[in-house]
């Protein structure tokens, strides 16, 4: 069910398939921002008045297995989103998938999250290092790197992540202690992931990496 913090909302529609998706820049980057050859997000991309996500999130429209994908982003105080990949539609992606945390977690009502919770975690799986962000209402760079078992989050220019899947979740065990089948899976869905919004995303751009 989408909800809404804001009176307002904007409504953007888009219509895709990858294969729709403008051509690659010389870097083998193509963009996944709405334009008016209806790139974009499948589904209704909702957002408050302000430009935030809000609601349940949203989907593109293709699954991708390895990748490279780079955005901005800027936060409300106390934001709380995340970006999914490799996950089922449907379904919660921090565990049909893997969630990326996208969090003010400099808010007070965020003191006592875990480590695993904080912004550019694999939440529940790999706890991220913390000080990399801009303070709310900043823009912020972010890359998400997913090769194999690797996964890679870079903010700011600042390396957050880099783990082996293997390494940090042993025999399937999580340091949230709970299962997380989709750290199995090999491809899926990207999703941006609403919580409540709070975060506003631009530039987003993926490349795909070869086997």
């Amino acid at each position: 069910m989408l909800r809404s913090t804001s009176a307002t909302l904007l409504v953007l529609t888009a219509l895709l398939s990858f294969n729709q998706l403008s051509q690659a820049d010389d870097k083998g980057f193509v963009s996944l921002m709405p334009t008016a050859d209806n790139n974009g997000w499948e589904d209704s991309v909702i957002v408050t008045d302000d430009g935030y996500l809000d609601g349940d999130g949203c989907y593109i429209a293709q699954e991708f297995d390895n990748f490279v994908l780079r955005f901005e982003f800027v936060q409300e105080p106390g934001a709380n989103s995340g970006v999914g990949i490799r996950s089922l539609r449907g379904q919660n992606a921090a565990y049909s998938g893997m969630e990326i945390q996208c969090l003010d977690d400099s808010h007070p009502k965020y003191d006592n999250i875990k480590d695993w919770q904080h912004h550019g975690s694999v939440y529940g799986i790999v706890a991220a290092k913390q000080g990399s962000l801009k303070e709310p209402g900043e823009w912020n760079t972010q890359e998400i790197v997913a090769d194999g078992k690797h996964i890679k989050v870079t903010v700011n220019g600042k390396v957050i992540v880099d783990a082996d899947l293997e390494k940090a979740a042993p025999d399937g065990k999580s340091i949230d202690g709970k299962e997380h089948p989709g750290l199995t899976r090999k491809s899926g869905y990207l999703r941006l992931c609403g919580h409540g919004g709070g975060v506003q995303f631009r530039n987003m751009q993926i490349k795909v990496l070869e086997e």
